[in-house]
């Protein structure tokens, strides 16, 4: 098992309590079980769920202030619980590299949302990634607007 089906399954649980609203310490257990994850993707797994559902309120607000003219309620649910658990990898998480989170979470908007969820995921984390990193003198900014770390 890997972190991309990790992931994967960490947006399910989420999509499931939010749209769902089936609580969090019922799903991610009952997943767990029923997938028989390994020990690693296990607290890989538990950490983005829980991690994400505590840190809710300043994750939604990063959203709201990221997309423009979204409200949260107007988004697509899918787009809406892949932001969330990738901002919540991007701000929080310190051993995935950023490229990664943002990649992994385009490919999974990709897989559950429609034609342009892939392109507004990508959109909305990239310019998160890039205010989070403007004073950081590793990262710096190509002619073609491309992030690169050094």
């Amino acid at each position: 098992m890997s972190r991309p089906f990790a992931r994967d399954l960490a947006f399910k649980i989420l999509f499931q309590t939010d749209v769902g609203r089936n609580p969090w310490q019922e799903v991610l257990p009952r997943t767990i079980q029923d997938v028989g994850l390994p020990e690693k993707s296990q607290n890989f797994l538990e950490d983005l769920v829980k991690g994400t559902i505590k840190n809710l309120k300043e994750i939604d607000q990063e959203i709201i202030k990221y997309s423009k003219e979204w409200t949260l309620e107007r988004m697509a649910n899918t787009d809406r619980n892949i932001l969330r658990m990738a901002i919540y990898e991007l701000k929080f998480v310190d051993d995935v590299p950023p490229g990664v989170t943002i990649n992994e979470a385009v490919e999974l908007a990709k897989k559950y949302g429609d034609e342009d969820s892939g392109k507004f995921v990508n959109g909305i984390l990239g310019q998160i990634y890039k205010d989070l990193t403007k004073d950081d003198p590793a990262v710096i900014t190509t002619t073609d607007g491309e992030l690169t770390e050094v």
